[in-house]
Parts: C-alpha cells; sequence; structure tokens
C-alpha cells in the first residue's frame, strides 16, 4: 500500500467521520446547539477541501495510485453517507432522500466495479452530470449542517432545496449510468 501525501489527506477524511458524528453526543455543558451546528458544518467543509486537494495532489506530485483512487471514493462515499444519517436523525433530512443518495452510491459502485471486472468501465466513467450532482450535495450538506441564519439568508432552507436538487440528479445519474451499462448487461446475458 504507497504512502503519499494525496493518500494522507484521503485517511484523515475518513478519521474525521468519527468527530463529525461526536460533536453531537458531546454533553450539552461542552457545546451549545450553535456550536455543534457549526463545528460539525466545520469537519465536512474540511474533509472536503481535503477530497479537492488530494485529487490536486496526486496529479501535481505525480502520485497517483491504484490504491488511492480505490480509497477517495471510498472516504467520499463514508462521509456523505454518515452526514446524512446524522441530518436524517437530527430531523433536516427526509429519509427517503437519505436512502436515494446512498443508494445510488451503493449499485453505481457495485457497477462500476462489476464493469471493470469485465473490462468495460470506461461506459460508466465519472460524468458531467455526476459531478453536478455531487456538487449540489456537496453543498447542501454544510448548509443543514449549519442550520442557521447566515447573511441573512436561513441556510437550511437553501441546504433542504439543494439536498432534493442533490436527490433528483442522484435518480438521473443513476439512469445515465444504467443506461451505458446496459448494452454490455444485455450483451453479457446473451452469451449465457
Amino acid at each position: 500500500m504507497p504512502f503519499n501525501l494525496p493518500i494522507l489527506l484521503t485517511w484523515l477524511r475518513i478519521l474525521a467521520i468519527p468527530l463529525l458524528i461526536a460533536v453531537y453526543y458531546l454533553p450539552t455543558a461542552w457545546l451549545t446547539d450553535d456550536e455543534r451546528n457549526f463545528a460539525a458544518t466545520a469537519i465536512f467543509a474540511a474533509a472536503a477541501l481535503t477530497d479537492w486537494a488530494d485529487g490536486y495532489l496526486a496529479r501535481r506530485l505525480n502520485q497517483t495510485s491504484a490504491f488511492g483512487a480505490f480509497l477517495d471514493p471510498v472516504a467520499d462515499k463514508l462521509m456523505v453517507a454518515a452526514a446524512l444519517i446524522v441530518l436524517v436523525q437530527l430531523g433536516r433530512v427526509d429519509a427517503i432522500i437519505a436512502a436515494i443518495i446512498i443508494g445510488r452510491e451503493i449499485t453505481i459502485s457495485a457497477l462500476r466495479e462489476w464493469m471493470a471486472t469485465i473490462g468495460a468501465s470506461k461506459s460508466v466513467a465519472v460524468s458531467m452530470l455526476g459531478k453536478i450532482k455531487t456538487t449540489a450535495q456537496m453543498l447542501a450538506i454544510p448548509l443543514l449542517l449549519l442550520h442557521g441564519t447566515l447573511a441573512g439568508f436561513q441556510m437550511n432552507y437553501i441546504g433542504t432545496w439543494l439536498i432534493w436538487l442533490a436527490a433528483l440528479l442522484t435518480l438521473w445519474s443513476m439512469g445515465y449510468y444504467m443506461r451505458m451499462a446496459w448494452p454490455e448487461i444485455v450483451r453479457r446475458q446473451l452469451d449465457r
């Protein structure tokens, strides 16, 4: 297993997950609700920045690796899933939204793994639609964690609109990836 700065940042993102969750389990004498929300938002935002930074540094420092390519999306999906579960528990996100987003991530990850084993991974390479979906959810989650007013705007309202948009884009992108993989799936069934 290679170890370098980009992989360290990815591991730090994974280690941030229990911190994000723990913020909401600290005694109320330690943190007010607003302080909890701010701390969780800061943790998630820092993790999101490491997601950008690890990819940038891996390319810039020529430190890309198969292990890093595997670990990076796993870290992303774990962080998003953990944050969504926290938001469901706090009553800030509907369980159906979390189920759609988490379910899509599991489905598309499995599809990509299967397509890679049969040598057709280019059929389900990351698309612009997937990137837009990720951007919407990475903006929505910290706004929903913050759950307050910032510059006169209710962050939870903006976050709620964005997470619904992310859920719609999630379904759309899942359909797109399934459609791209469908010819290969059918061909494999006919070869049986």
